[in-house]
């Protein structure tokens, strides 16, 4: 899963060396802290969220195939 996020984030930032994904694991959820530059954030989230909100909705749409919930959290 986070291969796939990885993919996504790397391919809206306009500086790829900035994004870091730290992944916590639990029994059976698993948290993502995505931070990437201040210039980034803009365009990670989108206007009004909706950017952010399909990130998080392809995850979890992801993670319920491994019967796993997921979390989002974007750090700027």
């Amino acid at each position: 899963m986070k291969e796939i996020l990885e993919t996504i984030i790397m391919n809206l930032v306009a500086d790829p060396k900035s994004v870091s994904i730290n992944e916590i694991v639990g029994e059976t959820a698993v948290i993502y802290e995505v931070k990437v530059a201040e210039n980034d954030m803009g365009k990670i989230i989108g206007k009004q969220g909706k950017l952010a909100r399909s990130i998080r909705s392809i995850m979890k749409a992801i993670a319920a195939k491994e019967k796993k919930r997921v979390t989002i959290e974007f750090i700027g």
